[in-house]
């Protein structure tokens, strides 16, 4: 079975590139004047709650699952966990940046997550993929998957859809999204839609 073809594999990648796309986006976005505060401030909150979630996920529940089929992740799982802390306390001040009356504060710490997420996923994916494919179960990571699901912050819902939609194919964005509901995914893709458009369109 090639990378490819395991959900783990698929559905962490879909996630990644859903954080590399948005951090970029809200990166170049709050550096033009024209950006909408609202657009602006609803990526950054949708980025700040789902990065959080995703590392404590990763940290708390994941690493130990592949530590127990594979002890010799240990040590690099735990160099990227230490990523994840820098990477927290970035987040931290992303969520504190002002977006109304100090935009240079946002567009600093904006580039600061952009840069970090970038830089760590280029370490993580090289040391996770393969642990994915070779130490965790289909059955295992059904079980981690609802858990995400279950604890994944109510905050950008529709964002997290438009990204999705963004940066997988058809058949990638129904292996996450297949038991939602079509009229509630329709209505949170539009919305998406309509935010990321403003934040596009700001030139």
């Amino acid at each position: 079975m090639t990378d490819s073809q395991v959900t783990a594999v698929i559905e962490t990648r879909l996630i990644h590139d859903i954080h590399r796309r948005a951090t970029s986006l809200l990166a170049e976005a709050a550096a033009r004047p024209s950006a909408p505060a609202a657009a602006l401030t609803d990526v950054r909150d949708f980025l700040v709650a789902h990065l959080h979630h995703h590392h404590e996920t990763e940290d708390d529940i994941l690493w130990p699952m592949i530590t127990a089929k594979a002890p010799e992740a240990a040590d690099p799982l735990a160099g990227l966990s230490g990523e994840h802390d820098r990477l927290d306390a970035a987040l931290n001040a992303l969520g504190a940046a002002t977006v109304d009356t100090d935009r240079a504060s946002l567009v600093d710490a904006a580039v600061a997550v952009r840069d970090l997420v970038h830089l760590h996923l280029e370490r993580e994916e090289p040391v996770l993929f393969p642990a994915l494919r070779d130490h965790v179960s289909e059955e295992a990571w059904a079980d981690f998957s609802r858990h995400v699901i279950a604890t994944t912050p109510e905050v950008g819902t529709d964002l997290l859809v438009g990204f999705l939609e963004q940066v997988g194919t058809p058949e990638e964005v129904e292996i996450v999204l297949g038991g939602m509901p079509a009229p509630v995914r329709t209505a949170l893709s539009e919305q998406a839609r309509a935010t990321l458009g403003t934040l596009r369109a700001a030139g």
